[in-house]
């Protein structure tokens, strides 16, 4: 089973996504919340496997859950996803800086969130190609290269590199495998070798490290 804790302020979106949630036979729903200092007493209490956590909440908000939840230095962190509209650009980028491990928009089917949910737990592909893209299109340009970086002194082959920067451009696994001319299971290997090199979570810090190494711009 995997345990899933909902936190939004609005109580009818909170009820709808644990109803949805809970409908499932591997699904469980270990807790309901509706602001950010709810979110970590109960993660930390109950121990779930993802959070869907909402951005904007009173006292604290996602952002800031998100931080004390999945962020840098956190002994055992959880998996977050986040659940975004996309249009407020600066909430974004801070979720991902945050440690979050997807998103999602507000308003997609049941289907998507529950796919979002298992894919986020399995530490597999953490965000949709469309997603990916509409990330890197809307905030690569803040993502700027860290004063040290240096493309030369990545220690991943040329073969990776290109999955990397591929990969950074929000392409899918099946699309970096037709851009490649090699098979899908390739990648998802190529993938796994470059997260395991670099000491990434996920293909969203796969994306951040390839900005601020100046790979991609």
């Amino acid at each position: 089973m995997i345990r899933v804790l909902v936190c939004d302020d609005q109580p009818l979106i909170r009820t709808g996504f644990a109803t949805i949630i809970g409908a499932q036979p591997d699904l469980e729903v270990v807790g309901e919340c509706g602001d950010g200092h709810a979110a970590v007493r109960l993660a930390r209490e109950r121990h779930p496997d993802v959070v869907v956590m909402d951005v904007r909440m009173p006292g604290l908000d996602g952002i800031g859950a998100t931080a004390q939840l999945a962020g840098a230095g956190v002994a055992h962190p959880v998996k977050v996803l986040v659940v975004t509209t996309f249009n407020i650009d600066e909430y974004v980028y801070r979720a991902l800086r945050a440690g979050a491990s997807g998103f999602l928009l507000k308003d997609a089917p049941p289907a998507q969130l529950l796919h979002g949910i298992r894919t986020v737990a399995s530490g597999a592909a953490l965000l949709a190609p469309e997603v990916t893209r509409q990330l890197v299109g809307r905030y690569a340009a803040r993502i700027r290269p860290a004063d040290d970086a240096a493309p030369d002194d990545v220690p991943l082959s040329a073969r990776e590199l290109e999955v990397l920067r591929l990969l950074a451009n929000g392409l899918s696994n099946s699309e970096i495998a037709a851009a490649m001319v090699i098979s899908h299971e390739t990648v998802k290997t190529y993938v796994s070798r470059i997260l395991t090199k670099l000491d990434l979570r996920d293909r969203v810090q796969a994306v951040v490290y390839a900005y601020r190494r100046g790979l991609v711009t």
